[in-house]
């Protein structure tokens, strides 16, 4: 309108009309000036909460005196496009207003999205604990299962009866299938959270440089620092504590390893000593690991406890539960290379003796593959809790020499073939007594024949006759 009207002749006579009609219109434009300039500053304002917030507070009041107040019409039209301009600022203000309510609820939605998920934040020094467990509060709502979900999980549970319950992978490698009963998974999820909400819980571990493990870890007995690859009584970033093992726990490792000597028993037809190719252990420390759905763990050896313990060859109990992981494991640091299978919830993975050492790792997991039960009893987060038994110290007698890597431990009393690792067999007692003293008349035989030849021909003559018959 302002510029429409910038091209008429300007009225010469100061007559009233003139002098009434310049207050009228200025009345009549200064609105829509203020609101195209308040509309402009809004536009050209940062994204941000705050700036969103001061603009409001300062756009608001205009507003709603600009509503209270009438909207005078103009006497005089120079066109039909003076009414819809004169219309606009009010069709502006509704959509201004419900911009601003729009805004206002979407903040609020941001804002309870926040706190409810601020107990997935990260267990870093100075963070809030992290919990396994999803709250339980009476606004939550629950949701079915969907007719997929149940006809999936009762195609897996025909297929895991389909399975033998345990596997020999190697020697001193056994995979005890769907081992844990669900009500047993669920006690081990809920020691692990209340344990893991307090002193010495679950935290993210990291390195000196700043790299970060991409999972959450509690130690049970002694604290393992991944940076330094040593035990300790109190970790180093907050001087916590680790919480002891609970009996319940021990209990579980115990009959562990007691149904994998069964099997061992039951495979050998009794001739084969199981303690000899799984030893039996005590465990008094346990790391405690939650994979989300992204974690992983790379290509790494359990080498950090006692050198007794190693020598000993006492194994290593894992429990999985929750969602599938894929896990390898291998002789070298090759992922082509190693051998991979499925860890499910309630299985339990027991590696020792020949096997104490071997490379391996969790390539990755599989989202929503836990059972229904877990996140229905036990309310697990979607991920893997993965608890592994060790005993720290052997304190018995040990007959062979530690070393580093790859430690092998026998016992003389076993089975006469051992296979000791892929491509290294003993056997035992092999030569009989009649072939010993066979083989000690030839070492004889020959050691006189020599003295002959050497009394007869001399030194060097022998000499160079052994010369030329190895050429």
């Amino acid at each position: 309108m302002a510029g429409g009207g910038g091209g008429r002749k300007p009225a010469t006579s100061s007559s009233p009309s003139s002098r009434r009609q310049k207050p009228r219109a200025s009345r009549e434009f200064g609105p829509e000036r203020s609101l195209e300039s308040q509309k402009e500053g809004l536009c050209s304002s940062s994204p941000s909460v705050s700036s969103t917030e001061s603009t409001l507070q300062m756009v608001i009041p205009g507003l709603l005196k600009s509503l209270d107040s009438p909207v005078q019409p103009p006497k005089s039209l120079d066109s039909p496009l003076q009414t819809v301009k004169q219309v606009q600022p009010r069709k502006s203000l509704d959509s201004l207003v419900q911009m601003v309510g729009s805004m206002q609820l979407s903040k609020s939605t941001e804002s309870k999205s926040a706190s409810s998920g601020s107990g997935a934040a990260g267990s870093d020094l100075g963070a809030a604990p992290f919990d396994i467990c999803m709250g339980n509060s009476k606004g939550t709502v629950i949701l079915k299962h969907g007719l997929l979900e149940i006809n999936r999980e009762k195609r897996r549970a025909k297929e895991l009866s389909d399975i033998a319950p345990v596997q020999h992978l190697r020697p001193g490698m056994v995979l005890l299938k769907n081992f844990l009963k669900p009500d047993d998974q669920v006690k081990i999820i809920k020691h692990c959270r209340d344990l893991g909400v307090g002193p010495g819980g679950f935290y993210q571990p990291g390195y000196r440089e700043g790299a970060k493990l991409s999972l959450r870890m509690m130690c049970l007995g002694k604290n393992w620092d991944p940076d330094s690859g040593s035990y300790g009584d109190i970790r180093r970033f907050d001087a916590a504590q680790p919480p002891k093992i609970p009996e319940e726990l021990t209990k579980y490792v115990k009959d562990a390893i007691a149904a994998s000597h069964e099997f061992l028993k039951q495979r050998g037809k009794g001739a084969t000593n199981p303690d000899a190719e799984l030893p039996v252990m005590s465990p008094d420390i346990c790391i405690v690991n939650f994979y989300t759905t992204s974690g992983k763990l790379g290509f790494h050896q359990d080498n950090n406890e006692q050198r007794s313990s190693l020598a000993r060859g006492l194994p290593v109990v894992s429990f999985s539960l929750g969602d599938t992981a894929e896990f390898l494991y291998g002789d070298v640091r090759d992922d082509d290379k190693a051998s991979k299978i499925k860890l499910e919830s309630g299985d339990v993975l027991i590696f020792g003796g020949q096997s104490r050492h071997i490379f391996h790792g969790v390539s990755s997991i599989a989202p929503k593959s836990a059972p229904l039960w877990v996140t229905d009893k036990a309310n697990l987060r979607p991920g893997r809790l993965n608890l592994t038994f060790r005993q720290y110290n052997y304190k018995g007698s040990v007959n062979v020499t530690p070393a580093p890597f790859d430690t092998c431990v026998c016992d003389n009393n076993t089975a006469p073939l051992q296979h000791l690792r892929p491509g290294m067999v003993l056997l035992k007692k092999f030569l009989k007594a009649n072939d010993q003293a066979c083989l000690t008349f030839i070492h004889f035989a020959l050691f006189s024949f020599s003295l002959v030849l050497i009394s007869s021909v001399g030194m060097k003559s022998y000499f160079y006759s052994c010369l030329c018959f190895f050429m």
